[in-house]
């Protein structure tokens, strides 16, 4: 059942000082840190979600525990877990709802299993929390924790952390808000995305602070040009030009082929991540981050290439050359995504349904999740091989892989109809934003636009890389949440949503 885990080994603060350009951040957040610490001495902060590996919430989570907890402030992580497959399921269809995605309505019968796992974990938790402590629960998955830790009497603050979101209301989120909505009456305070996503009834209780990245994370560490071809050599994602000092990676990057099988990435020829313009989605295998009409475009794109005229003799060449790889973890190591199969199935059937010229400029690849530094070394390595980076989701609560992109440097393409990405990337200043994620000709347009013009590129880049530096590193969603932990620690220890 609910499962602690332990953040793996992260840099300090005095790590982060020591990088010219974020020293000012930290020792701000230092100062500010001791300042709460003191405040909230005798308490705990308990973050639960439902995976350890695997998203957003999982990545950034490593990083918010170690650095809290260097400031001085007691933090927990814990895991909820289930030997129940169908509640991953129903899990998922409230995510897809939420999203405004029609599919099947929670009825009385899945209440009763999301109650029931749900009160297996708080079982287990109850053990745990002391008086006073704050207890943030992050998103639909343990959202009943609260209510049914109430129910047993314990007295302590809840959280609620929602990640993801709709910009405007159907009846697919009206009828999930109506299934979840019960169980927010425990929180005292709810925290979101985006203030698009805030459903109006929980407006009076809640705050918005947007997701962010640690820069000095194994996926967002500075590469120098020799460790990058390394990375992508050991991950077999690269033919080596030479000898290479470090050994392969024992999980290494696969690559499917068209019978429809996979094997290692650069075993069928080399990729061109070194040499080729490369257009490059990382995301879950979700419907909802626009593989299909991503592929499609491109496809698209290569075929009418010989037609187009662009800003000079080169255009033609780039596009001839241009690859586009659609990288995901391998499925069946993310726990709380049981569509991550069925999914990766359909892109396989469209690839395999390309035109053979086409089919060699699309590379599908499946990263391992057994080592997830060297998964996360693999998706920095890709990100700063890439020409473009892609982020076409249909609906996106915040794109990570969008500012992970832009801190290194890298102009992204993404689209108005997702609430997250279009908060962060500013059209013709950092990238290209598209209307119409699922419009392929718009896509095809965009994706052309960019392959075309490299010094576009290299402007949008810089302003990416500023513009994160300024709103989108880990020491803004940091300080916001000082700043909450301090006004809560001024209330009193009583049990109950205020």
């Amino acid at each position: 059942m609910v499962r602690r885990v332990d953040p793996p080994s992260r840099p300090g603060l005095a790590d982060y000082e020591a990088v010219g350009c974020l020293s000012g951040a930290v020792r701000e957040l230092r100062t500010h840190g001791e300042w709460v610490a003191r405040r909230m001495r005798g308490r705990t902060v308990w973050m639960v979600n439902s995976t350890a590996r695997g998203g957003g919430v999982a990545e950034m989570l490593p990083s918010e525990v170690a650095l809290l907890r260097e400031l001085g402030i007691a933090t927990e992580w814990v895991v909820l877990e289930s030997d129940e497959p169908d509640f991953f399921v129903l899990t998922k269809h409230i995510h897809n709802l939420i999203h405004g995605v029609a599919t099947a309505v929670p009825g009385a019968c899945d209440r009763k299993l999301y109650e029931r796992v749900n009160r297996a974990n708080a079982d287990q938790l109850a053990g745990q929390l002391r008086p006073g402590d704050i207890l943030i629960v992050h998103d639909p998955q343990p959202l009943p924790l609260a209510g049914l830790l109430r129910e047993a009497g314990l007295d302590f603050i809840a959280l609620w952390r929602c990640h993801i979101g709709l910009d405007r209301e159907n009846d697919a989120t009206r009828a999930v808000w109506k299934f979840i909505q019960p169980y927010t009456t425990a929180y005292d305070r709810t925290i979101f995305s985006a203030p698009e996503y805030v459903p109006d009834w929980l407006r009076s209780r809640a705050l918005v602070i947007h997701p962010a990245i640690d820069p000095l994370s194994p996926k967002n560490r500075g590469l120098s040009l020799h460790t990058i071809i390394q990375i992508l050599v050991n991950a077999g994602l690269a033919a080596a030009p030479g000898p290479v000092l470090t050994r392969p990676f024992e999980h290494r990057a696969t690559r499917l082929r068209a019978d429809g099988s996979f094997v290692l990435a650069n075993g069928d020829g080399d990729i061109g991540l070194l040499t080729r313009p490369i257009v490059t989605q990382v995301s879950r295998w979700d419907r909802l981050k626009g593989w299909a009409p991503l592929v499609t475009a491109f496809a698209e794109l290569k075929e009418g290439h010989a037609e187009s005229h662009g800003e000079e003799p080169l255009d033609p060449r780039r596009i001839d050359l241009a690859r586009l790889v659609l990288a995901g973890p391998a499925p069946s190591a993310v726990d709380d995504d049981p569509e991550g199969k069925e999914v990766l199935a359909e892109l396989m059937e469209l690839y395999r349904s390309l035109p053979a010229a086409v089919q060699e400029d699309v590379v599908l690849l499946s990263l391992p999740m057994e080592n997830p530094e060297q998964n996360a070394s693999m998706v920095n390595a890709l990100q700063r091989a890439s020409s473009v980076v892609v982020q076409n989701s249909i609906r996106e609560g915040f794109g990570l892989t969008v500012t992970e992109a832009m801190w290194k440097h890298v102009p992204v393409l993404t689209n108005r109809q997702a609430c997250g990405p279009r908060h962060q990337v500013r059209d013709s200043i950092d990238g290209c934003v598209i209307g119409d994620p699922e419009n392929v000709e718009e896509l095809a347009a965009g994706l052309d636009a960019m392959l075309a013009s490299p010094d576009r590129r290299e402007y949008w880049g810089r302003n990416a890389q500023r513009h994160v530096h300024e709103r989108f590193l880990i020491f803004t969603p940091l300080r916001e949440w000082l700043d909450l932990l301090s006004e809560l620690s001024e209330a009193p220890r009583e049990g109950g949503a205020k």
